[in-house]
């Protein structure tokens, strides 16, 4: 009788009615799984891999009638097949199914689950028609399994077990399909694919409504070791610019240049630390020209020149949509260069743009997808904004931002909307990037709304979009940046004080805003941001209130400022953390069971976190709060850095947390200069 397995050297492959799923050792403890419902496997498909695996140690395949296995270092894989001789109703379904093993001691990692005893099994494709299905992926669910990663999303979980997690690009939420999981495993759905993901109590199933090919990626360790192999194979972030690692600033928005020059200036005055600040929207003569208006922004060269004399960096705002009433838009519609559709014109989304009065326009967008418009893009870049000593770029609404989000309407240069939708923002980073690699330029980095697997490759930072101004939203944002961190982006920030509104004047937004200030020295990036005041029309010419350091009364600025310069004397220990995580993608900011896995309760740990391996913070995210309760993990001793108090791990202390600071500890006798008088 037939084999239905084949030894492929590095795989090994099983054919049977019609279906091939070839698993291949990928990287070290790591294998590649590939799933086609007929024909051959597709190998040109967009993903978040690298085309090359990175070398891994011996692999050894095993062939027997009705079994195989492969075993790469950490990780062996076993393929059930059994022949249609032997088929019974209750073997049908499991024909074909892996099964992913500790190699040390051959117990169950995870498994594909079938969906019923005879039919379908733990594979299930549909019919879309020419040759694209919907597919589905289901794995068995393990009682008490803590499931982490996934993007940035809003709902406020950092464990998310039981969670439907929409696969799609929106603002405040971001999908990147890597799962990390406490039993020692991390998968990533290799696929942009429009779907979704379901962390049921009675399995996990990955859905993607059309492609042609399943295609996942499974690697066992801790999760530090997760990371690790997945920046090997999806591509390392380049180390941070050491001025990246200071303080941000930006409101929405500085209309013109005289407003934010004086910002810069009133910065410098005070002597307050400040690298970059931020040249928000509708700066540009019409949407998709991507230049300064002359009438606003006068000298452009100038201000940069100036900005540089005090060591600050511009960051300009760059948008992927297009106004008909720009003079870019017939040439790139004539070229192909936009997103188009299956169905009607190439406009995805109405917005305001300069000279239209009280009407919106109905804008395209450049296809990042596209090498040709991803050089056509960056080229008015270059001569817009690059020619003029300018940077750092803004790369704002990169979901892209569509209304209505019919991804089913969409037709990209790399495939259908369904099938590759998801890829967009990390080819809208990638604009950037070999821009200005190509410009000779060594340090890149843009700030991006959303994000993919394999972005931060290209230098992309990520912020967490368009947000709430409450403590409700800051206990959500970090549990957010913690599941960034664990998608593999080390790069991340959120608005400061959220986005949609906060008075400047209000005695409890005050206290939100220093609260939040306080967190966001600690994060990745350091960021003030958002549109005090309340709601205001979307224009060419709106701005909000104020949003500087000295806008929240002199007892707030005196703790701002205070963070300000605790950020500067912490800048040498981040830079060191941002190396670390270029080297081995371990990223900066840590759940606390990162560090320390063998501690049951920091696995329970959702309120605080560590920046780099020595420091604990633990934020405060309640009005009116001035003491906290906090989990000192298991396997160090912890000084507070603020009174110098010892605590030994494996205990949950109550610290005191006055409005002008936040909960610190150092590790195992770690020396930091958080204390001015330390410096």
């Amino acid at each position: 009788m037939p084999t239905h397995f084949r030894d492929l050297g590095t795989a090994l492959e099983w054919r049977a009615r019609g279906e091939t799923v070839r698993v291949e050792a990928w990287g070290p403890d790591a294998v590649r799984v590939r799933a086609t419902p007929g024909g051959p496997l597709l190998d040109d498909l967009p993903g978040a891999l690298l085309d090359t695996p990175p070398a891994g140690g011996a692999v050894e395949v095993k062939i027997a009638e009705h079994q195989a296995t492969l075993v790469n270092g950490r990780i062996t894989v076993r393929v059930d097949a059994h022949t249609e001789g032997q088929l019974t109703p209750e073997l049908g379904a499991s024909a074909g199914s892996l099964t992913f093993l500790r190699t040390e001691d051959g117990s169950e990692l995870l498994a594909e689950q079938p969906a019923h005893f005879w039919w379908p099994g733990p594979r299930l494709a549909t019919a879309t028609g020419n040759g694209y299905h919907r597919l589905e992926q289901r794995f068995r669910a393990y009682p008490g399994e803590r499931l982490y990663g996934l993007g940035q999303h809003t709902h406020g979980l950092l464990d998310q077990k039981g969670a439907v997690i929409d696969l799609v690009q929106r603002n405040a939420e971001v999908t990147i399909p890597l799962l990390v999981s406490d039993r020692g495993y991390g998968l990533l759905w290799n696929s942009p694919a429009i779907g979704r993901v379901e962390l049921a109590e009675t399995g996990t199933r990955w859905v993607s409504d059309s492609a042609r090919q399943i295609d996942y990626w499974v690697t066992a360790g801790q999760p530090a070791d997760v990371l690790r192999a997945y920046a090997d194979v999806t591509g390392h972030a380049p180390e941070l610019p050491g001025w990246a690692a200071g303080f941000w600033q930006c409101k929405l928005r500085y209309r013109t240049q005289d407003e934010l020059m004086a910002v810069a200036r009133e910065y410098k005055r005070r002597g307050l630390p400040l690298s970059v600040i931020v040249c928000d929207f509708f700066h540009w003569t019409h949407l998709g020209e991507w230049r300064f208006d002359p009438a606003e922004w006068p000298d452009p060269a100038g201000m940069v020149r100036e900005l540089d004399e005090m060591g600050v960096k511009l960051m300009v705002s760059v948008w992927p949509s297009v106004s008909p009433a720009s003079e870019t838009y017939h040439p790139m519609l004539d070229q192909g260069f936009f997103i188009g559709t299956e169905f009607g014109p190439v406009a995805h989304a109405d917005w305001p743009d300069k000279g239209l009065g009280a009407y919106s326009a109905q804008v395209a967008f450049y296809d990042a997808t596209n090498p040709e418009a991803r050089a056509y893009v960056w080229d008015r870049i270059r001569k817009g904004y690059h020619d003029l000593g300018i940077k750092v770029f803004w790369l704002d609404a990169g979901e892209p931002e569509l209304k209505p989000g019919h991804q089913y309407n969409l037709r990209y240069h790399a495939g259908p909307g369904l099938e590759v939708g998801n890829l967009y923002p990390r080819e809208n980073a990638r604009t950037v990037h070999d821009g200005l690699r190509a410009a000779g330029e060594t340090e890149v980095i843009s700030l991006n709304r959303s994000s993919w697997a394999g972005a931060q490759r290209y230098g992309a930072a990520l912020w967490s979009g368009d947000i709430g101004t409450d403590f409700a939203t800051l206990r959500t944002q970090i549990k957010a940046g913690l599941n960034v961190m664990l998608s593999g982006i080390p790069w991340w920030t959120t608005d400061i004080g959220g986005f949609h509104g906060g008075d400047p004047d209000d005695p409890a937004y005050r206290e939100v805003l220093v609260r939040w200030f306080q967190y966001g020295t600690f994060c990745p990036l350091f960021r003030l941001h958002g549109f005090r005041g309340s709601e205001q029309v979307l224009e060419p010419g709106m701005t909000g209130l104020a949003n500087e350091v000295w806008s929240y009364g002199e007892e707030a600025y005196e703790v701002l400022a205070a963070h300000l310069r605790l950020r500067e004397r912490l800048r040498p220990y981040v830079l060191e953390q941002m190396r670390t995580a270029s080297a081995t993608g371990v990223p900066p900011m840590r759940p606390v069971f990162l560090e320390f896995p063998d501690d049951a309760k920091a696995w329970r740990v959702e309120d605080a976190f560590l920046l780099g391996p020595s420091l604990l913070v633990a934020p405060v995210t309640e009005a009116g709060v001035r003491e906290r309760e906090v989990h000192l993990p298991a396997g160090a001793r912890w000084t507070d850095a603020w009174t110098g108090e010892e605590h030994d791990g494996g205990q949950t202390v109550t610290v005191s947390a006055p409005i002008e600071r936040i909960p610190l500890f150092l590790r195992d006798g770690a020396v930091l200069p958080v204390r001015e008088e330390d410096a």
